[in-house]
């Protein structure tokens, strides 16, 4: 089974976007790079918590249904084991169900545990990658986290010092909105060309510029 990242670009919209950073690098010292990563925690406690709640509600269903059936034959000793009998085997069954999908995973998991790992994540993956490291202090990483459906934009004090951090946040919208529409590839690029646009002007490309980062990065 392909891993969210790799599904979430085909081997030509790849292609395609490392040819946008590399048209976009032409005209600015800047160095962006795009990262998708298929999540950016596993968040353990979901399948979990989802698997008790739904197994309460399955157990307590399945009870209550068996006991209205009997109610004309009286209370027996099986009764008694009909309540965890149904949530053990329920919450076995869940638990690997929610694990496996994420669309019901991330029903149980909150929108502020999502922001601090995707961010956390964002950061971690900034400096692993070396984007602190450019000869101008001009990396931009433009990290996407596909379980989350976040992006986030972070980029070297070089750029950042003269960028409004507000702006950055119209680049995340446009990697976002792009995503909405199912069409990454797309949102990808023109968050590219904005990231460019933004840094042109302060940091025009150098005859000796070289290409110091990859010019996409998708870990699965």
């Amino acid at each position: 089974m392909k891993s969210l990242a790799r599904k979430f670009l085909s081997d030509a919209e790849r292609t395609r976007v490392e040819a946008c950073v590399r048209e976009v690098e032409n005209t600015t010292s800047g160095e962006i790079v795009p990262m998708v990563v298929s999540a950016s925690y596993h968040y353990p406690m979901a399948p979990m918590l989802g698997a008790l709640i739904l197994s309460l509600l399955i157990a307590g269903a399945v009870t209550a249904g068996i006991g209205v059936q009997r109610a004309w034959e009286g209370f027996g000793l099986l009764d008694l084991w009909m309540f965890p009998a149904a949530f053990a085997v329920s919450f076995l069954l869940l638990h690997e169900v929610i694990k496996r999908v994420p669309g019901l995973k991330r029903l149980f998991v909150t929108a502020r545990e999502i922001d601090e790992e995707v961010q956390e994540a964002a950061l971690t993956s900034f400096y692993r990658q070396r984007l602190n490291h450019t000869r101008d202090k001009t990396g931009i990483l433009i990290y996407v986290s596909v379980f989350e459906r976040r992006a986030v934009v972070l980029a070297d004090e070089g750029i950042d010092s003269k960028v409004d951090p507000q702006t950055w946040q119209q680049v995340v919208d446009i990697v976002t909105g792009g995503i909405r529409r199912r069409n990454q590839s797309e949102a990808l690029c023109d968050a590219v060309r904005r990231c460019g646009q933004l840094v042109a002007e302060g940091f025009p490309r150098k005859p000796d510029d070289t290409n110091e980062l990859r010019n996409l990065i998708v870990e699965e």
